[in-house]
C-alpha cells in the first residue's frame, strides 16, 4: 500500500515541478540583509494563485537563489502581509516569518532584517 501511495505522490510532485518550471519567467531578484545588497541576479519567478503570492528559484529551476536556499515562497495572507519560507538544498522548509510589502517599492517584501525584491 505504501509503495503505491509513494508512486502516486512522486508522480504528482513531478507534474507539479514540471508545471512550475514551464510557467516560470525571468525576473531580477535582489535580497538585502540589513541595508547590504547580498543577492542581485536573474531568477525564475512563479506566480502562485491570484492573491499576489509567488515563489522564486535559481534560474532554470536549478541552483540556489541564495547560498543554501533553492526556493523562496512569498505567501500573501492578507493585503500587504505575507508569510515567507525558504527551502534548503537538504529539503528543509524553513519559516522566515511575516513580511510586509514595502510602501516605497511595491516589488519588495520586508521584515526587520531582510528585504526581498523581485522585478
Amino acid at each position: 500500500m505504501f509503495a503505491k501511495f509513494a508512486a502516486v505522490a512522486g508522480a504528482a510532485c513531478s507534474i507539479t515541478l514540471a508545471s512550475v518550471t514551464a510557467e516560470a519567467r525571468d525576473a531580477r531578484c535582489r535580497i538585502y540583509e540589513g541595508n547590504r545588497l547580498s543577492i542581485d541576479k536573474i531568477c525564475d519567478f512563479q506566480p502562485e494563485g491570484r492573491n499576489g503570492s509567488f515563489s522564486i528559484t535559481g534560474r532554470g529551476g536549478r541552483g540556489e537563489i541564495m547560498p543554501g536556499i533553492s526556493f523562496i515562497t512569498i505567501s500573501v495572507i492578507a493585503p500587504g502581509i505575507a508569510e515567507v519560507r525558504g527551502l534548503t538544498r537538504g529539503g528543509i522548509n524553513s519559516r522566515w516569518g511575516e513580511f510586509r510589502r514595502s510602501r516605497r517599492d511595491r516589488a519588495c517584501w520586508t521584515d526587520a532584517r531582510t528585504r526581498i525584491c523581485v522585478y
